[in-house]
């Protein structure tokens, strides 16, 4: 037992000697976790109500713009875009809100909320159809040079065709008519003989047809 007691007693004080050597650096570490842990735990718990705060505020976006209410359409945009940037209802709530601004001419209002959507927006697709309104609202304001580059790049897909119908209309009303009937042939070219497509087709060649007259 002796032995055995010797050794125990051995143990004891490497134990001790060790936890006087580590034993600071140790509880450092079991605080950091434990304080890591608590954080995902805070931070998970806030996205979380964050996302339902953004739906929710989405939402009644979407009723103020059935109600025709385009200022409150806008606050109701803002506090998307301040307070949940980084989700897709801030991009959708402004695109909506300045559709709402651009319906009631008022033209300065849907800018911003267009540039916001278009160069910080969350989704490539969505940034895309953000450039090609804030494209048409320039136009309207007659800012062709810069309606002109928000168009540049040109995306693929979808988009395509409407990006360069868009960009002949803009260079048609600079005197470019050679550069837009390249555009509209572009974008012709591009679509189908079906449906929205066709219906965008035949307004393109109208067009066409308008500079050849």
């Amino acid at each position: 037992m002796a032995v055995y007691d010797l050794e125990e007693q051995e143990q004891i004080a490497e134990i001790k000697a060790w936890w006087a050597r580590y034993g600071n650096l140790v509880m450092t570490l079991l605080l950091a976790l434990a304080l890591g842990f608590a954080g995902w735990q805070m931070w998970n718990r806030y996205r979380g109500s964050g996302a339902a705060e953004a739906s929710a505020l989405y939402s009644e976006l979407q009723q103020a713009v059935s109600a025709d209410n385009a200022e409150q359409t806008r606050e109701l945009a803002g506090k998307l875009i301040s307070g949940h940037g980084n989700t897709v209802q801030a991009q959708l709530g402004a695109l909506l809100s300045a559709g709402m601004q651009f319906k009631k001419n008022d033209l300065d209002n849907a800018t911003p909320q267009l540039e916001w959507a278009a160069d910080k927006g969350k989704d490539a697709a969505l940034r895309d159809l953000a450039r090609l309104r804030l494209a048409a609202v320039l136009m309207q304001k007659g800012d062709l040079d810069a309606a002109l580059a928000r168009l540049q790049p040109v995306p693929e897909g979808a988009l395509r065709a409407r990006f360069e119908d868009l960009r002949g209309d803009i260079l048609a009303s600079q005197g470019k008519y050679a550069e837009a009937r390249t555009a509209w042939q572009a974008g012709i070219g591009i679509l189908s003989n079906a449906g929205n497509e066709a219906a965008l087709r035949d307004i393109i060649r109208v067009k066409l047809e308008s500079l050849e007259g």
